[in-house]
């Protein structure tokens, strides 16, 4: 007999985009986690440190608002929210499971996002992508995961780094 060693891996479909014509400074991860799957939000699993980032950077309290209440808010200070991939196949959460990697259409991102400036890539993962926003006149910058993954740098030390998104 021979054993079935076929892959357990699952095929996801990412978020749907969050932006707008104001949109300045576009954030984009790598592919939403199990947790933010399950809940069809960005960055869903409590300990992400995105949405406490964006609270600092906005002077907002983002953390602390219902999900529903913090796109729109987030959107009022031009940012929008993202990933590289559309789809792929991955167990569990990691990037370094991700398998079959498929990349959104950003073909649109200039109509869709006319005053976009700057492309944010939250973690290296999705920094790969840089290179060709960069080609396309966006300003770029690759910054430390808020994932809970990547914990070896501070909050602080974290929210220093993001700053540079407000920076030329």
């Amino acid at each position: 007999m021979v054993a079935d060693v076929s892959s357990s891996t699952t095929a996801l479909t990412g978020l749907a985009p969050v932006l707008d014509a104001q949109t300045r400074i576009l954030i984009l991860g790598s592919f939403p986690g199990a947790a933010s799957l399950a809940a069809q939000q960005y960055y869903a699993h409590p300990r992400n440190l995105l949405w406490p980032i964006l609270s600092a950077l906005t002077g907002e309290p983002l953390a602390a608002l219902p999900y529903t209440e913090r796109l729109p808010r987030l959107l009022t200070h031009g940012f929008g929210l993202w990933d590289v991939l559309g789809a792929c196949e991955r167990e569990g959460s990691l990037d370094s499971a991700i398998r079959k990697p498929a990349a959104n259409d950003f073909a649109r991102l200039r109509d869709l996002c006319p005053l976009l400036e700057t492309v944010g890539f939250n973690g290296q993962t999705s920094g790969k992508f840089a290179p060709q926003f960069a080609a396309a006149g966006y300003r770029t910058v690759v910054l430390p995961s808020t994932s809970p993954a990547h914990a070896s740098l501070s909050f602080e030390a974290k929210l220093e780094l993001w700053r540079q998104l407000f920076t030329s």
